[in-house]
């Protein structure tokens, strides 16, 4: 065309206007997934309701408590901390460490 002047584009700003590009349809894409979610949660509760007072309720079960748990008293216990190299690879051989083990059920079925 004669009388159009052609200005000449670097890499790096075609790299920033595709970025801006990729950031509007990043936000685009988000905004539908949240709506979407938003939907699908909804469309859970709504169909949950209804359901759960169909559903059978089973009173009669012997609790797991009484007959399958164990009170386990809190604890110092071993574990091993295996060999590894940082970030300024620098190797760290492995070696072990005592961990606190708070108290907690064990249940067994």
């Amino acid at each position: 065309m004669p009388g159009r002047t052609v200005r000449a584009v670097s890499g790096h700003q075609l790299r920033c206007v595709r970025k801006g590009l990729n950031m509007i349809n990043g936000l685009k894409r988000a905004a539908a997934l949240g709506a979407a979610t938003v939907a699908l949660a909804a469309g859970a509760v709504v169909g949950t309701v209804g359901t759960a007072s169909a559903a059978p309720q089973d009173h009669h079960r012997p609790s797991a408590d009484r007959h399958h748990c164990v009170k386990v008293p809190g604890h110092w216990a071993r574990e091993w901390q295996p060999a590894y190299r940082d970030r300024h690879h620098h190797w760290h051989p492995g070696h072990w460490t005592r961990v606190w083990r708070p108290a907690h059920k064990e249940c067994h079925r």
